[in-house]
């Protein structure tokens, strides 16, 4: 069984936001970690491979510091990497990257492709299920457990507060939920492996049965009307009642004149 596992390597924003000219978030210039819905489904990928013997291929599209991510996955036991980079894909949106993926992942043979439900820089939850439509595949979201049965593939799938239990036949797309497993800490060994084996590169010429118009910032549908760092706030109006009542008549002033009551 080959698995193909879609990762992404999200910007950590506790060092602050850095935007570009024209709006896109600057990756380059801020940390990041890979997305902890890809991670979760990486594991159940990587358990699938402990139990059957499958092939682990990792895909990410993004800048060239993306192979990091990728070697991380191989450390922690992932058989494969393949880094999507060119200058052309910068700026796309969730249309415009899955349209990318599906186009490198029409180069590989697979019978279960994995992604995260949502990455947290995004949480749009939308190119998992649009790789599936670009590939026409069955797609089942919001997994909570992962089988297999011969040549199906057997999920809970997440529902307000109940689970569904779905079955398709592979090869299908499976979106993971965070809370699907505990993912594995890399190994020293592992560590070392990954660091031996090597990446493969793939840019635009590579991407198959794709339109130079659906991709990168040109070809996004979605476009950023404006874009800033987080806004502080002011120091706001600071009272001191002398007494509870006096208080309570303050609030409910207030309350009145801003017609909440």
């Amino acid at each position: 069984m080959k698995i193909v596992v879609c990762i992404k390597q999200v910007l950590v924003t506790k060092g602050g936001v850095k935007f570009n000219p024209d709006g896109t978030l600057d990756r380059g210039a801020m940390l990041a970690i890979m997305n902890p819905d890809d991670k979760a489904g990486l594991e159940a990928a990587l358990r699938l491979k402990d139990e059957y013997g499958a092939e682990v291929t990792v895909l990410t599209m993004g800048l060239p510091k993306a192979e990091e991510v990728l070697r991380e996955a191989m450390a922690m036991g992932a058989d494969k990497g393949i880094l999507v980079t060119d200058r052309v894909l910068g700026g796309a949106d969730t249309w415009a990257t899955s349209t990318t993926i599906a186009g490198a992942l029409r180069n590989i043979d697979y019978d279960l492709i994995i992604t995260g439900r949502q990455a947290i820089d995004g949480d749009t939850a939308q190119v998992g299920p649009q790789i599936s439509e670009h590939l026409d595949l069955p797609v089942i979201s919001y997994a909570k457990d992962i089988k297999i049965e011969g040549d199906e593939v057997v999920v809970q799938r997440q529902y307000d507060d109940r689970y569904h239990v779905l079955k398709a036949k592979m090869p299908c797309l499976i979106t993971a939920l965070s809370e699907l497993n505990e993912p594995r800490y890399m190994t020293p060994g592992g560590i070392f492996d990954a660091y031996e084996k090597e990446i493969t590169v793939w840019g635009r010429a590579d991407l198959k049965d794709v339109a130079d118009d659906n991709l990168g910032l040109n070809g996004s549908p979605t476009k950023i009307a404006k874009a800033s760092d987080k806004v502080r706030k002011g120091a706001g109006e600071k009272v001191a009642p002398e007494t509870p009542d006096d208080a309570v008549s303050y609030i409910m002033g207030k309350l009145k004149e801003k017609h909440v009551i």
